[in-house]
């Protein structure tokens, strides 16, 4: 196989990247419209990642934050954001560099955003996927009601209990939304 000097994968996850800084700057200006909320994963230990050290020691690797009701000061830089939620009542104040979100997921309209850490790009160069998650990993369970801010999940994103789990062969799973794989543009 060729040697990808343009570096697609990295040039996909920046534009990715930029999908949600979008959104968030949406958010923070108008507010979250109709039914739209999100449930954003994001690697905990990352650099730039500002969490208290009772959240830090709870949440080792990762974790996910809802901002549906219950968030304040949404701020959005060009690399980060910061949000304001509540913990088990207690307020907090996170801190989140868009390169260290490792998902993405509005499931209102059940869209997600899956990415590759930077260790599995150098590596082998893999291309992200468009997908989202289990919600059995990150609910703990059979929910069908999205998780309170004080109830962040960990792992993965949440999907609507009634989705279809995304299968590996075929492109439009049962849920009705598709897959896109970026694998089946690539010449073989």
């Amino acid at each position: 196989m060729a040697v990808d000097h343009i570096r697609y994968d990295l040039l996909t996850q920046e534009a990715m990247r930029g999908v949600v800084r979008r959104v968030l700057r949406d958010a923070a200006a108008k507010g979250l419209a109709g039914e739209h909320h999100f449930f954003i994963s994001f690697a905990t230990r990352a650099p730039g990642v500002k969490l208290s050290p009772r959240l830090r020691a709870q949440y080792a690797e990762e974790m996910t934050i809802v901002l549906q009701h219950q968030f304040w000061d949404l701020t959005i830089a060009d690399d980060s954001f910061e949000v304001g939620l509540s913990f088990n009542g207690i307020p907090e104040r996170l801190t989140v560099p868009f390169a260290a979100i490792r998902g993405f997921f509005d499931p209102s309209v059940n869209f997600g955003l899956q990415f590759a850490e930077a260790a599995a790009l150098g590596a082998d160069q893999g291309a992200p996927q468009l997908t989202p998650s289990r919600a059995e990993e990150a609910a703990g369970g059979d929910s069908e009601k999205p998780q309170a801010a004080s109830e962040v999940g960990r792992k993965s994103l949440p999907v609507p209990a009634d989705a279809a789990p995304v299968a590996d062969t075929p492109d439009k799973p049962a849920g009705g939304a598709e897959v896109v794989r970026l694998d089946r543009f690539r010449k073989k």
